[in-house]
């Protein structure tokens, strides 16, 4: 499957963790280093971003070879393939050194490299896709599992039923593994089946590799990967798109543009942003979210009622949404756990905007600052369109106009809109103010 195609993004967090090395920081970098690149901890759509920089640096500073340093229970899959990807594409040569763990996917991404190095206590293997619920994934995924590790085994001249009996436990193995079990080999397991060298530590593995003398560079996440990997967390994204629709939710309640909306927008796009440069988002979720804006627009403005503009609308842009969470790659697993955020993040914005729109009108707080209005005012608090004049209740004058009931007449220099108390006043007759409330002013005829 092709991956989606990227598309520059012009925000500050691209340009940080995309952007190529600096002349001035190559320069401090010798020629034929050895990069050691961290791959520890769960597998992730956020490392993949990291790796790919790491090799770029590499090659930009002429490195004389990369070292994928492995810890991790695994993770996602199409997070691991997208690495694979990155080093199977590399000009600098890419070793793997299992320094502890490499399960699932981190065992495709230890067969990817050139070579695979293995400290005494490392174990490698358990590489069977599994449901967000723990559960083996279906036949389908494990299938495509399957292959491919048996397609890096091969590439790389090693044993490809190995790989194979990583992946599907009903691969067996005369002398390795019986069926109906799960492949997992220790260090020393793999060195005998071809899968790799043993060595003692770091210092070992460079010795091995002739780079004893080289310079090591450790690459570290950077602080603009750290966000994109915290904005595109399942616990945060959820949370960004609730908070963006429910500030758009309360904007379109109020007059203007303020805060909610201000706000709602940014959380937006921190959940599109940072989704667009780990390749969640494209172009295609960006385009189907635009046309589902444009038709929600058509419906509210140009036709009445709500019909097929407006569900169509609404359906493209929960589409749009929802493929954000996840990438070309995505197993049926992932699907359904972006199924899961996506359904979490629509139930947080119904229930929180059922709450707002029920009670913010009646929070005595937002009534006093002002905000919101009451239900109810009285005419001491409420709000009047001309300011109250006491001082003309008595005032006499002439009707400029019949008065039935309402009317002007002229007091003085001054003329006023009035309206008679109780039966129709003719014009010219001497009227007297009885009563005077902001711009309604009460009148009746002078005896």
């Amino acid at each position: 499957m092709t991956q989606r195609t990227r598309y520059p993004l012009a925000v500050l967090l691209a340009l940080c963790s995309l952007a190529p090395v600096p002349a001035w920081a190559q320069a401090r970098v010798p020629a034929g280093a050895v990069y050691r690149v961290p791959v520890t901890g769960v597998i992730e759509l956020g490392l993949a971003p990291f790796v790919e920089r790491a090799l770029r640096e590499a090659a930009a500073a002429q490195a004389a070879a990369v070292v994928l340093d492995l810890d991790t229970p695994g993770g996602r899959i199409d997070a691991a393939e997208r690495i694979v990807d990155a080093v199977q594409a590399s000009a600098i040569p890419v070793y793997a050194f299992v320094n502890s763990r490499a399960f699932s996917a981190g065992a495709l991404v230890s067969l990817a490299a050139r070579e695979i190095y293995y400290v005494p206590a490392a174990v490698i293997g358990a590489a069977t896709p599994v449901t967000g619920e723990g559960t083996k994934a279906p036949e389908k995924i494990v299938s495509a599992m399957r292959s491919e590790m048996r397609a890096l085994a091969e590439a790389r001249g090693r044993d490809p039923r190995v790989a194979e009996a990583m992946v599907d436990e009903d691969v067996a193995i005369p002398g390795v593994v019986e069926a109906g079990k799960l492949l997992t080999l220790t260090g020393q397991e793999a060195v005998r089946l071809g899968y790799g060298k043993e060595v003692a530590g770091w210092d070992a593995l460079l010795q091995a590799l002739d780079l004893q003398q080289a310079p090591v560079v450790t690459m570290h996440v950077n602080w603009a990967e750290r966000l994109v990997r915290f904005f595109t967390h399942p616990a945060v994204a959820p949370l960004l798109l609730s908070l963006g629709f429910l500030g758009i939710i309360i904007e379109l309640k109020a007059p203007g543009f303020g805060l909610p909306g201000a706000l709602g927008a940014i959380a937006l796009a921190l959940f599109f942003g940072s989704h667009f440069l780990l390749g969640l988002a494209g172009l295609e979720e960006l385009l189907l979210i635009g046309a589902g804006i444009i038709l929600v627009g058509v419906e509210m403005f140009l036709l009445p009622g709500f019909g097929v503009a407006g569900v169509l609308g609404g359906l493209a842009i929960a589409g749009g949404f929802y493929l954000s969470f996840v990438s070309d790659m995505a197993s049926g697993a992932d699907y359904v756990q972006a199924l899961g955020l996506f359904s979490l993040s629509v139930l947080v914005v119904i229930l929180v905007a059922w709450a707002l729109l029920r009670r913010l009108p009646r929070s005595r707080r937002f009534s006093a600052s002002g905000i919101m209005l009451d239900q109810s005012t009285s005419r001491e608090a409420g709000y009047l369109s001309a300011a109250v004049r006491p001082e003309l209740i008595g005032t006499t004058g002439v009707a400029m106009t019949d008065l039935r009931p309402a009317g002007a007449a002229r007091f003085g220099d001054e003329r006023l809109d009035v309206v008679a108390d109780a039966n129709w006043i003719n014009a010219g007759t001497r009227v007297r103010i009885v009563r005077s409330e902001g711009y309604r002013h009460v009148v009746e005829p002078v005896e």
